[in-house]
């Protein structure tokens, strides 16, 4: 089966919004064994939306609009469907009595416009939205399928799972089963070509690598008849994976590296203590949005300045005009004195030059010092960055902290 995503909406042509939908559409029908020919995005432009519409509909099997289904004018969507596949407009009565139950519940009254998004192209399968006032909906042409999702990622991605999902599923015929594995330390193509012993030749299983700032993924995607024999093909290959580059892999269950560390110091019931410089605060921020976290994480403070090092965390004034703020011995002492304060199992610190000025020869911009203090050990790291502006440094900063976290969970440093 081969697809056409057509993304419709001005704001996603001016930049206003970053088109998420189309890449996320993409993997998902790349998983369902549906390839995807083309991403278009049109304006709300009546003509252009027609002429995009026709082009899909000769050259691919299935079309997915994303986009101009809501109650106003420039929502023109479902109009210019049912014009290119030539049939009328209906009213489906259950999104009208939705869309009224809808607006009771909010205590709000229902404006005709909102009546909009009940008209439905004739023989329309529509897609109730358990997650919003748009339905999406799926109308057959001869042998060809245009499908109708909402622009908002939230309800699109429920609407997929809901309706489209099982159709696909339906369609294929075969169970598709798929593990996205995460690894941080190693880039795309040094990862890829450790692979290449599994990927050359590949069939089924396939193997597919992403990177992004600091780390990879891998999916491995298995399309079988029986649902055991693709979830035993994607096991087997992620041991075969694992042989390969195991130091590097951190999840099989596309988990981020902040859930993972997280996870293991709930589970393992360690306390944690932070003091951070350069990331100000992110690395805190990072583990505190898992649930949970209460039970583990007694204190963090951002010691930016030097005074606030020597006054929040007790670091030697003299310590810090000898050695600096960015130094090993700098970084030991802000997690020590962080250990001591909050009586915590672990502490971890980072001090660093995040940029664009503060550099020298000795102390360049994207570099850090990270020190992890426990019972009876302090461990020092050194990490560098590439050094591509600030919003980076600051974020492979913290990602590095959480590998060294991660490892030193796990006894690995």
């Amino acid at each position: 089966m081969k697809a056409t995503i057509v993304s419709i909406g001005t704001e996603l042509l001016f930049g206003q919004i970053v088109n998420t939908n189309a890449a996320w559409l993409s993997s998902e029908l790349q998983v369902a064994g549906v390839d995807v020919l083309y991403h278009f995005t049109v304006g709300d432009n009546p003509e252009r939306v027609r002429a995009i519409l026709k082009r899909a509909l000769d050259e691919s099997d299935l079309v997915i609009t994303t986009g101009g289904l809501g109650p106003t004018q420039d929502d023109l969507t479902k109009e210019i469907i049912a014009e290119v596949i030539d049939v009328p407009l209906i009213q489906d009565e259950k999104t009208i009595q939705e869309l009224e139950a809808f607006f009771l519940r909010r205590g709000a009254p229902m404006t005709e416009n909102n009546r909009k998004q009940a008209l439905m192209p004739e023989n329309a399968q529509v897609f109730y939205n358990p997650v919003g006032t748009a339905p999406g909906f799926l109308s057959e042409v001869g042998e060809k399928t245009i499908m109708a999702l909402p622009g908002p990622p939230r309800e699109m991605k429920a609407l997929f799972d809901l309706w489209v999902r099982p159709w696909l599923n339906e369609k294929t015929q075969a169970t598709i089963f798929y593990k996205i594995l995460r690894f941080y330390g190693i880039g795309e193509s040094a990862l890829e070509t450790k692979l290449l012993p599994i990927i050359e030749g590949q069939t089924d299983p396939t193997i597919a690598t992403y990177a992004k700032d600091g780390e990879c993924t891998v999916r491995v995607a298995s399309k079988r008849a029986r649902e055991e024999d693709a979830i035993y093909a994607v096991a087997e290959t992620i041991e075969k994976i694992r042989e390969l580059v195991g130091e590097y892999l951190y999840s099989t269950e596309n988990m981020e590296l902040h859930e993972v560390v997280a996870q293991k110091l709930i589970a393992r019931s360690v306390t944690l203590s932070t003091a951070e410089s350069c990331t100000g605060g992110m690395f805190a921020d990072r583990l505190l949005s898992v649930p949970g976290m209460s039970a583990s994480f007694l204190s963090g403070w951002i010691v930016y300045s030097n005074e606030s090092k020597t006054e929040l965390l007790g670091v030697s004034k003299e310590l810090i005009e000898k050695k600096g703020s960015v130094s090993e011995d700098v970084a030991i002492a802000m997690a020590t004195g962080a250990r001591t304060r909050a009586q915590s199992d672990i502490a971890i610190s980072v001090t660093g030059v995040a940029g664009p000025d503060g550099g020298s020869e000795s102390k360049p911009i994207g570099g850090c010092w990270i020190a992890v203090a426990s019972k009876g050990k302090i461990s020092t790291f050194y990490f560098e960055a590439r050094n591509l502006g600030r919003a980076y440094n600051r974020s492979v900063f913290t990602l590095a902290m959480l590998d060294v976290l991660n490892k030193t969970l796990d006894n690995k440093l």
